[in-house]
């Protein structure tokens, strides 16, 4: 064999030794690139449904959980509450939530399913995403005046929210407060983040 032949066939394997190194080299450098692209086990989580125990919510009492990074609020409305509704839709900007953000199977005056008297809603005003201040009772020990009804008020820019999470007239926030996707699992379970159908949002 000849000295060309054999230089010939050293540069070719050195050739194809050097792209398979490099190869190699590229699959180890994308793999965390692509990893890192990939949310974490913590961001699934976050997203994920998150169960409520409803069953020791007393009429008039309201509790908070968190589902995708957000406060969600679950009110068992009293009687009196549920009443006090109707009373306030001429004040209202948009009292059958037209343009307000809930899912199709909740009933857009009381914005709960099947009319209940539970009201699940993210508790971050539609404005700047302050949380409103819980004001349920009405009348003047509210701060708001006599005339208050109860709902929410945000601090940060005066927005108004009547018991069903809608929006008042003439204040800077320019929707309802939105409803979350849920579900009943049982009568004292209440899942976020899973619609009636089952499917997750």
């Amino acid at each position: 064999m000849s000295e060309q032949a054999v230089d010939r066939s050293k540069r070719r394997f050195l050739t194809n030794l050097t792209t398979g190194v490099g190869l190699v080299g590229v699959g180890f450098a994308a793999v965390p690139f692509i990893a890192s692209m990939m949310p974490s086990a913590r961001a699934r989580a976050a997203g994920a449904p998150v169960s409520a125990d409803i069953s020791k919510i007393e009429p008039g009492q309201m509790i908070t959980v968190e589902w995708r990074g957000k406060p969600v609020w679950i009110l068992n409305r009293s009687k009196a509450m549920m009443e006090r509704l109707p009373a306030v839709e001429a004040e209202l900007a948009d009292p059958t939530s037209q343009e307000s953000e809930q899912p199709v199977y909740v009933d857009p005056e009381f914005r709960s399913i099947d009319k209940s008297n539970l009201l699940v809603v993210i508790g971050i005003c539609t404005h700047l995403g302050c949380s409103p201040d819980k004001k349920l009772e009405p009348g003047v020990e509210s701060g708001l005046g006599a005339d208050w009804p109860g709902g929410f008020f945000c601090p940060c820019h005066g927005s108004k929210f009547d018991l069903a999470g809608r929006v008042y007239k003439n204040v800077p926030a320019p929707t309802n407060l939105p409803v979350p996707p849920y579900s009943f699992k049982s009568d004292e379970v209440l899942v976020i983040g899973v619609d009636t159908k089952q499917g997750v949002a």
